[in-house]
């Protein structure tokens, strides 16, 4: 991420990046720099940041990834009216969610908050950093677009992925789903749901 030039309760300002075309070198640094990220440990589930975006959400750290998860679901399936759908996902997060500790997440990683910058160099900026599943991450870029095969190739070198990680895409992004659902209802929330139903 650029280096902090200061920063409020709902501001931070960074150093300017200029921008270039994004190149394969581009993406596979991106992979390389993202699985480096989540290869650092976290001590706890949760903490860090209390907005995503323009959506505020409960920080508090939780003491297991399922804890954690599910709070922040339940939370925003209640803004958005979506309790019914999301209540069945909650219960079985202990089973959904694989094994493992913690790890330093961007937390807001969509193709919107990275730049690329010169020398191959990519950046990401506004972020939403707190403890969670690697995949998350990955999941999310994913959303707003396919993730390139260079990227993930690089990714995966330094960070491998537990078995079945594609199949929980679709998980890890019901979370982004639902803040798009508090912002802006629509289309959104009819998704969301429909994921939900996938993993009830």
């Amino acid at each position: 991420m650029p280096r902090v030039v200061s920063a409020g309760e709902r501001r931070l300002e960074i150093e300017w990046v200029d921008h270039v075309e994004r190149t394969p070198a581009h993406e596979e640094e991106l992979g390389r720099r993202l699985a480096s990220l989540h290869a650092a440990p976290w001590p706890e589930w949760g903490g860090g940041s209390s907005w995503i975006g323009d959506c505020p959400v409960d920080p508090s750290p939780a003491t297991g990834a399922a804890g954690f998860y599910g709070r922040r679901l339940a939370d925003l399936a209640r803004r958005s009216r979506l309790e019914g759908a999301v209540e069945p996902v909650v219960e079985r997060l202990d089973r959904l969610v694989p094994p493992g500790p913690p790890s330093l997440l961007h937390g807001d990683l969509w193709w919107g908050n990275v730049v690329w910058g010169a020398g191959g160099r990519p950046w990401v900026i506004d972020p939403s950093v707190h403890g969670g599943h690697a995949e998350e991450d990955l999941a999310m870029l994913a959303l707003f677009g396919d993730i390139p095969p260079r990227l993930l190739g690089a990714y995966l070198e330094v960070h491998p992925l537990g078995d079945g990680w594609r199949e929980r895409v679709g998980l890890w992004q019901l979370y982004p789903l639902l803040v798009h659902s508090v912002l802006f209802g629509g289309s959104y929330r009819q998704r969301a749901a429909a994921v939900a139903a996938r993993f009830s």
